[in-house]
């Protein structure tokens, strides 16, 4: 804060300056400075260092230098000891915390990791993730003609994954043939691969095929959600290379039983908990192998298949419960809590499935948008998430879990649907509001 150093109660003694100029005074990026006598002041400038002695700062506005040696303080503004200094440790102290393993690298992490002096992080990068949009009849422009209809997915699936913190390589197209789909997944050289379409068992779905023939292990097939039943997860086995796997990649998580899905059949208990893994490092035995066996040639990481069923708003389902957590998983970054909210009227229920219905926030309350069909995308275009509806339904009042989307909080920089709901919680316990006291500047 530009103003004046002070040492003790004022009015304080100026320094004079020498052959008539004014003392320069104290400035920012200058090393230690003589100690400050009491009741004598001196210039300083914002993010000087305060000389030993100083008492408190006095604001360039509160002051008044009539020019007779003396600085006076405004009588509207009276000194307190510690104004306007910045103590050391003010913020945080040697050996604290400053960020939890996981965090996302934003640009105001970057800027606290400098001021606290790290000239690197080490860092997880973003699972790179190949897109394939499968299906004959699927144009890329112009109206639906001829039993054709546009491409949804393609537009849509890359940017969502890129809001899910991935890195998309490309977005393939192809057409429903089993070699084409198998060349596909088996050459791509990303972290990830998410086809759309084809997770049936109809004749011309080939996925499932293309997964026996790669020796995939299926850790999710199929879903007890609605829309979203046919989705699936695949790790994509190991395969020798000629070189080791690319250092720095994203962890391998050795268990994705549990993902986020809603009614996953493995695990029908939370509906938002991730899979927990086991190792969410790239790691490699360090111990040499034994004199009997011979050395195994390095193996590229194990890659994971996130098939999404070919409707869109199913496909959202498993962009939401099953791509969202494995690249969460991947790169370490921890769940977030479930966000109850109370549905604004009665929301019909699958008699056995659980739904995932379009919603947006009003009042606190989660309002269920119309056009929630699995191949309709109007509802979730202006929702702010998908509330979890149990088999059966819910009434009006009923508090159910909302699933957020990537954007819902950050597009418009307000907290979350699963904050609000925190911060609503905290309100109601604690009764009272507090205020921050303004620290010095």
């Amino acid at each position: 804060m530009d103003g004046w150093a002070l040492s003790g109660p004022g009015p304080w003694r100026l320094p004079t300056g020498t052959k008539g100029q004014d003392h320069p005074g104290i400035l920012a990026g200058h090393g230690e400075t003589a100690p400050l006598p009491d009741g004598h002041a001196v210039r300083i400038a914002t993010g000087a260092r305060v000389p030993p002695g100083a008492t408190a700062v006095l604001r360039s506005e509160y002051g008044t230098d009539a020019g007779d040696g003396w600085l006076h303080a405004s009588a509207a503004h009276l000194v307190v000891l510690g104004q306007d200094i910045r103590t050391r440790g003010q913020e945080c102290r040697s050996g604290d915390q400053l960020l939890p393993a996981g965090t996302l690298v934003t640009p105001a992490v970057l800027g606290l990791a400098a001021a606290a002096g790290y000239d690197e992080l080490p860092t997880v990068r973003r699972p790179r993730v190949e897109v394939l949009v499968l299906g004959d009849e699927l144009l890329t422009e112009g109206l639906p003609h001829d039993g054709r209809i546009r491409d949804a997915l393609g537009p849509m699936v890359g940017p969502w994954l890129r809001a899910l913190g991935a890195e998309v390589v490309g977005t393939r197209r192809l057409a429903d043939e089993a070699d084409a789909v198998y060349a596909a997944v088996a050459e791509s050289s990303a972290d990830v691969v998410v086809t759309t379409g084809g997770t049936a068992a109809g004749p011309v779905d080939h996925v499932h095929p293309t997964l026996r023939r790669l020796g995939a292990e299926l850790l999710v097939d199929g879903v007890a959600v609605r829309p979203g039943h046919p989705m699936l997860l695949a790790r994509l086995a190991r395969e020798s290379a000629g070189s080791a796997g690319n250092p720095g990649s994203p962890g391998d998580p050795e268990s994705l039983g549990n993902p986020r899905s809603p009614g996953n059949p493995r695990s029908p208990g939370n509906p938002r908990s991730p899979g927990n893994p086991r190792s969410h490092g790239n790691s490699e035995s360090a111990e040499p192998p034994k004199a009997a066996e011979s050395p195994e040639r390095p193996s590229r990481p194990a890659r994971h298949l996130v098939g999404l069923p070919g409707n869109p708003l199913a496909a959202v389902s498993g962009l939401l419960t099953l791509a969202e957590p494995l690249l969460r998983t991947l790169t370490g970054r921890p769940a977030p809590d479930p966000g109850p909210a109370p549905l604004a009227e009665a929301v019909q229920g699958h008699p056995r499935d659980t739904r995932l219905v379009p919603v947006t926030f009003r009042q606190d309350t989660a309002v269920p948008l119309r056009f929630n069909g699995p191949a309709m995308l109007r509802g979730i275009a202006v929702a702010d998430g998908l509330a979890v509806i149990p088999p059966g339904g819910a009434k009006r009042g009923t508090e159910v879990d909302v699933l957020d989307l990537p954007w819902s909080a950050s597009a418009t920089e307000q907290p979350s649907h699963t904050d609000q709901a925190r911060q609503r919680t905290a309100q109601a316990t604690d009764g009272e509001d507090i205020s921050p006291q303004e620290g010095p500047a």
